[in-house]
């Protein structure tokens, strides 16, 4: 029974979704902070490629080499975000979408490494490592009457859900604690702030160097999870698909990430019926939401009024 609910390729389009939501929270991090970051697809295509090649020309294991992918995405945050300081606005994205340029432009030039536009094949998948030590363990799939396909995907989107949850449960302790609360008072008024004692210096390097490791993180499992990368995949295209993510869903809480990325991951998959319109249909329903809802479907106004219900039905 097992075997026959679970289709593979729901199971996968779970495990985008799940990857989705990671990169919808390197976006909503810095944005918390104030900055407005696009270079999300640049740090997801560092962490895509240095755990791709580590784990095929070293044959690391591959929790290392997604560890390493996602560590030094977050470090070369720290190096881009510095010097981004006294940028703000539109112009800090400009910026960052540039980098994200030039981390791409640099995948495609190294071919002697990075096989250039033509890509990286042959990356370790994740799930079929995770078949090979459940069957080093004794647990054959046929024992949950599954197949091994089943398996293989069934186990990566367990273990992608918990880094989610993870990052999810990370994200909401750090809003409520003196970091998060850092976080909003730059984003309101970042002289008020300054003037209070805040080190604005440190707080959005902070934020921009989370923001990075989490797009990093995201990159070297979707490197493990399709087994096949390429410049292409870490285009502006990208960068701009994982904002809307946050901008879809709500930018102010961060439910509204996981929600956009939902959403406009479901989308697409739900439009294949009209596959020659289904990018139309979507683009015009972002620009009537953008037209309608600027702030996104999810807002705080929007909760307080849904708490506000609650209660007066429950008094009632």
């Amino acid at each position: 029974m097992l075997g026959e609910v679970l289709n593979p390729y729901y199971l996968q389009v779970l495990c985008f979704i799940l990857i989705n939501i990671m990169l919808a929270l390197s976006v909503y991090v810095p944005l918390s902070s104030g900055q407005l970051s696009l270079g999300s697809a640049g740090f997801m295509g560092i962490g895509a490629y240095t755990s791709a090649l580590l784990a095929i020309h070293f044959e690391l294991p591959l929790y290392i080499t997604i560890l390493v992918g996602a560590l030094l995405a977050g470090v070369v945050g720290i190096i881009v975000g510095i010097p981004s300081l006294r940028l703000t606005g539109v112009y800090l994205a400009i910026a960052t979408l540039g980098f994200g340029e030039v981390i791409r432009v640099f995948f495609i030039n190294w071919e002697n490494v990075t096989k250039g536009s033509v890509g990286l094949t042959g990356i370790p998948q994740l799930g079929r490592s995770l078949l090979n030590v459940a069957k080093a363990a004794g647990l054959e799939p046929g024992a949950f009457g599954l197949r091994n396909n089943q398996f293989v995907y069934l186990a990566l989107a367990i273990l992608l859900l918990i880094i989610v949850s993870v990052l999810l449960w990370f994200v909401i302790r750090q809003k409520n604690s003196r970091i998060g609360r850092a976080f909003a008072s730059i984003q309101m008024d970042e002289k008020a702030a300054e003037s209070m004692g805040i080190n604005i210096t440190y707080y959005k390097v902070l934020a921009f160097a989370q923001g990075a490791f989490i797009a990093g993180l995201a990159g070297a499992l979707f490197a493990h999870t399709i087994g096949f990368i390429s410049p292409a995949d870490f285009s502006y295209h990208r960068a701009v698909e994982i904002l809307i993510f946050t901008v879809f869903g709500g930018s102010e809480l961060v439910i509204g990430s996981v929600f956009g990325a939902v959403i406009l991951t479901l989308l697409p998959e739900l439009l294949r019926s009209v596959s020659d319109y289904r990018y139309i249909l979507y683009g015009i329903m972002l620009v009537i939401l953008m037209a309608v809802r600027p702030q996104g479907i999810l807002d705080v106004h929007l909760l307080l009024r849904m708490r506000g219900k609650r209660m007066t039905r429950g008094t009632g």
